[in-house]
């Protein structure tokens, strides 16, 4: 049974930081790309990161370039998404998805595992 568990999220005020984790387990991690989405309240899911299997390749949304940061660790089968210099636009819940095809997508439909999601909240 495949399962993804966010954590990390809460409320921060403007400026401050966040780092979300997701633990994986029931797949063999480390071959897959990881991406993580957000969804605000009234608006449809949205692509924030993505990081292939090995690292290699990161892809992020423009909006979140040089305020956030995807990483992975394979041996402990989780990634990471530290968020700095947050803003109250960050607002959402909070994704992590898993990707077992060869590339990364930016898309939900790339996405086989979901997690539960994870609220941050980010006050002005």
């Amino acid at each position: 049974q495949v399962q993804l568990v966010e954590s990390g999220g809460g409320l921060v005020q403007a400026g401050g930081s966040l780092r979300l984790s997701c633990a994986a387990s029931g797949v063999t991690f480390s071959n897959y790309a990881m991406g993580w989405f957000r969804q605000a309240p009234g608006k449809e899911r949205e692509f924030v990161a993505v990081i292939s299997w090995s690292g290699g390749r990161i892809y992020y949304k423009n909006s979140v370039k040089g305020r956030f940061t995807i990483s992975r660790d394979n041996a402990k089968n989780t990634v990471y998404l530290q968020m700095n210099s947050l803003k109250p636009e960050d607002t959402a819940v909070y994704y992590c998805a898993a990707d077992r095809s060869v590339g990364v997508s930016t898309v939900e439909l790339g996405y086989d595992y979901w997690g539960q999601g994870t609220q941050v909240t980010v006050s002005t």
